[in-house]
């Protein structure tokens, strides 16, 4: 039920992997279409070696989608 009220919700994608994330990228990107999500930006895909600008960037990507979503963009 919840299925139908869903559809046409956005979402915004983030990746932490050690190589680069394609298969995890695609997968993800099938059950959003599945669902009938849109994404509001490009997949952000953390990979290789941990990196500390990996929190700064998933905390902006995080403030991005809250103020898309107050602001009645997305």
């Amino acid at each position: 039920p919840c299925l139908d009220d869903t559809g046409g919700l956005p979402y915004a994608l983030y990746i932490r992997a050690k190589l680069d994330g394609t298969g995890t990228r695609r997968a993800v990107e099938s059950i959003t279409s599945g669902l009938g999500w849109r994404a509001v930006q490009k997949p952000m895909i953390c990979h290789g070696e941990w990196q500390e600008d990996f929190v700064e960037d998933c905390h902006t990507l995080g403030m991005a989608m809250a103020a898309g979503l107050d602001g009645g963009i997305f």
